[in-house]
């Protein structure tokens, strides 16, 4: 069987109703380079119109659809926090056990490209609990098979989650205002960044193809020219 083409590839995408997601689903019904794309999510995502290249389902991410969809290109932005979550149990359910599932599914199902969104500070090692866990789902989804990986670590994100529906989180409000005046002095390394910055660099990163597992930090993903 030939190897597919960009411009005859198809998409996955799953998280598509928080502020990256919602991003990722803009560019990549937008883009030439995607045939189809097909969303799994919780819900159908706000403002989102059916179309012929749109493929929605909505699924239990604890219980995945056999069989797993056929896709070349596979975009997981799933991700919580342990206060939305309600528990150190419940975040890692969903940032590991729901994100390292999807990927080995998408791969048993013939993907070869990965892309996620994981977080700045992202360590196996690290004393804090989130940023643990982060650091193990990279690692784990490194160890799937995929020919091409890419992880994004984002700052605290820029975006208005009150809009998709989602629960506002405090930080990234906070941060946003207090740095507003000051975000150009920043270093971008921390600075907070747009959600649509992370999406634009994951999907170029992913379309590149480079071999192996990339990592994008923060400060590479700042004002990402769109693909």
């Amino acid at each position: 069987m030939p190897k597919a083409t960009s411009s005859s590839r198809s998409a996955l995408l799953a998280g598509a109703t928080g502020l990256v997601g919602q991003a990722l689903l803009t560019l990549l019904l937008d883009s030439e380079a995607y045939r189809d794309v097909t969303v799994l999510a919780r819900r159908v995502p706000a403002g989102i119109a059916p179309q012929p290249k749109l493929q929605l389902r909505t699924v239990d991410f604890k219980h995945l659809p056999e069989p797993f969809p056929a896709v070349d290109d596979v975009y997981i932005a799933l991700g919580t926090t342990i206060k939305v979550a309600g528990s150190k149990a419940a975040f890692r359910q969903i940032d590991f056990d729901l994100v390292v599932g999807l990927a080995r599914a998408a791969r048993s199902a013939g993907a070869t490209r990965l892309a996620v969104v994981s977080a700045l500070g992202a360590d196996v090692k690290s004393r804090v609990f989130y940023n643990r866990v982060k650091g193990e789902m990279q690692t784990a989804i490194g160890q799937i098979g995929y020919e091409s990986v890419v992880i994004a670590q984002p700052s605290l994100l820029i975006g208005d989650r009150a809009a998709l529906g989602q629960p506002v989180r405090s930080g990234e409000v906070l941060a946003t205002r207090l740095l507003g005046p000051f975000m150009g002095l920043v270093p971008k390394g921390v600075r907070p960044i747009g959600a649509s910055d992370v999406a634009a660099a994951m999907m170029a990163a992913t379309l590149g193809a480079e071999r192996g597992v990339r990592i994008l930090s923060s400060g590479q993903m700042q004002h990402a020219p769109r693909p």
